[in-house]
């Protein structure tokens, strides 16, 4: 389920079963990084939709959480809030999914929440080789997702 009217609607209704949601967290830069913040955010707006489709009625996902390259420990705060709220209003599983290696030092304060996946660049690939590649890397998030499920159930 996406952040949009409809879905919200749903997942109202439906609310007991939809019992996860996803924050995507990307990192914005103007600098000589901007690349780097622009191949992070399409990778994992390419993933997060990708994971939704296979999680349609489980999973729900929020806007990107997006915040300055370099202050993933000042924006720490801010994201267990963000999680928090959510879990408040009924949801049992929160997961922030990054690329940015940065979040890993954050790790412990995020209680086991954060799914870090490298990216990958996407670039210079045709549209139909992106998508494969990110129904590979979904299911390599599906056992991610399925053990934090176990073990936090």
């Amino acid at each position: 389920m996406n952040w949009n009217v409809k879905d919200i609607e749903v997942f109202e209704t439906e609310k007991e079963y939809i019992d996860t949601a996803v924050i995507p967290v990307v990192p914005i830069d103007f600098s000589p990084e901007i690349k780097t913040s622009a191949a992070q955010t399409e990778f994992i707006s390419l993933l997060t939709f990708h994971l939704e489709r296979q999680f349609k009625g489980r999973m729900i996902m929020t806007p990107v959480f997006t915040y300055l390259m370099g202050r993933t420990e000042e924006k720490t705060g801010e994201l267990q809030e963000w999680g928090s709220r959510l879990k408040d209003s009924g949801v049992k599983h929160v997961f922030f999914l990054t690329s940015d290696s940065s979040w890993k030092k954050s790790e412990q304060q995020l209680n086991d929440q954060l799914i870090w996946v490298p990216s990958i660049p996407l670039e210079h690939l045709d549209e139909q080789y992106k998508h494969s590649i990110m129904e590979d890397q979904v299911k390599q998030l599906l056992n991610i997702i399925v053990q934090k499920w176990q073990k936090n159930s």
